[in-house]
């Protein structure tokens, strides 16, 4: 008996002539991931990835943790495999889920054949290996239509498997397949959130972090790095790049009408990360951007916010309300430290009364005072002096 990790592709199933490019992505994606846990073999047939440890020192805990992690995947089992012959099958099904089966008040067996060579069909295998694991296990009921245990059999090119009831998996695209983009991190709730849905849309991701000190201190640099680190379970090895944007933030306070304060230093925001996206060879801006939900997410805000960049800007959370992004953070395990009590940029320098429908006019007008470029070069500077590399796959 070989216990393993079985898991299905989800979408990607779909790609056509495109899917095995998924697949090879996706493969390399699992191995990055896994090193930590051992050594192990990866390989995709049949809509279905197998990882199988080489020896058994493997972390076969925390590789079903990884796996489960990995975008592109819709279940993930531990599985045990074995020949395909009916007295192997249920064998192995006796000593993996043997005490599941004792424990149980009912159980049923639900068989796959993807190998259409086996001479058995799945009803059949089902029939036989359920009628004798009732003989084996008379105090566990059959119940064919809500089982408290469901015994999987899958028959399969190479192998028979046996396992439980699947994990759910993370779903989407692998990371890579759909490009670069650049996502602005802050340390709130939302940023974390839109980070991790454009990686489950294939992106790979280039972490942007604005800090103004010493109106933000260390400690919220390094709940950053550490929001980085926790999207790398998901989103691969990320390199957070730092921009100091105290004196863009001092500059435009001095200048500039109060109620126009944070829609420039956004437009600011979105110079820069162009600027980084285009130098990392990123196709987009992600930000954590809501429709209405502070003053400078209203509609006419938004547009002039990204009107001084040529870049896609995309906002997966822009149609969520703050309790559904409130508990896809704690999903993620972003949340606790989203909400620990360091200000950022954005916090610190908010307006007291900031204009909700700003006209493009009058920002243009206001910038016209300011030493755009410039202050875009001093700030880019420090870019990649504060940066913290973070583990993943």
């Amino acid at each position: 008996m070989n216990d393993m990790i079985l898991l299905k592709q989800g979408e990607m199933a779909l790609k056509g002539l495109n899917r095995r490019a998924f697949e090879t992505r996706l493969i390399a994606n699992i191995k990055k991931a896994l090193a930590p846990c051992g050594e192990f073999d990866v390989s995709a047939m049949q809509s279905a990835v197998y990882v199988e440890p080489r020896s058994p020192d493997c972390d076969m805990d925390s590789a079903f943790a990884v796996c489960r992690a990995a975008f592109g995947i819709n279940t993930v089992t531990r599985a045990a495999a074995c020949e395909k012959d009916t007295d192997a099958i249920f064998d192995t099904a006796v000593r993996y889920l043997g005490e599941e089966l004792r424990n149980a008040e009912s159980f049923k067996v639900e068989t796959k054949r993807a190998d259409k060579r086996f001479p058995m069909t799945s009803v059949e295998i089902s029939r036989r290996i359920g009628g004798r694991l009732a003989e084996a296990y008379p105090l566990t009921r059959v119940d064919v239509h809500a089982p408290a245990l469901c015994v999987n059999v899958e028959i399969r090119d190479t192998a028979a498997y046996v396992h439980g009831k699947p994990a759910r998996g993370a779903g989407g695209l692998p990371v890579g397949v759909s490009g670069r983009a650049v996502a602005l991190l802050s340390g709130g709730i939302d940023s974390p959130v839109a980070a991790y849905m454009a990686a489950k849309r294939g992106l790979r991701l280039i972490p942007v972090h604005f800090a103004s000190p010493p109106y933000t201190s260390e400690l919220a640099l390094r709940k950053v790095f550490d929001l980085a680190d926790i999207l790398s379970l998901y989103c691969g090895r990320l390199t957070v790049e730092t921009v100091s944007f105290t004196r863009i933030q001092e500059t435009i306070g001095r200048k500039c009408p109060e109620g126009l304060h944070t829609v420039i230093a956004r437009r600011f925001m979105m110079r820069a990360a162009e600027r980084i996206a285009i130098r990392h060879g990123c196709g987009a801006i992600i930000t954590g951007e809501n429709l209405g939900q502070v003053a400078s997410q209203t509609l006419q805000a938004l547009t002039v916010t990204q009107e001084c960049v040529l870049l896609p800007v995309l906002r997966p959370c822009i149609g969520l309300d703050k309790r559904e992004i409130i508990e896809t953070a704690v999903a993620i395990g972003t949340y606790e430290t989203s909400i620990l009590p360091y200000e950022d940029c954005c916090t610190v320098f908010t307006p007291r009364r900031p204009r909700t429908k700003p006209p493009l006019r009058d920002v243009l007008e206001a910038e016209t005072g300011l030493d755009v470029g410039g202050l875009l070069d001093d700030a880019l500077d420090f870019a990649c002096r504060d940066s913290a590399v973070t583990s993943g796959k």
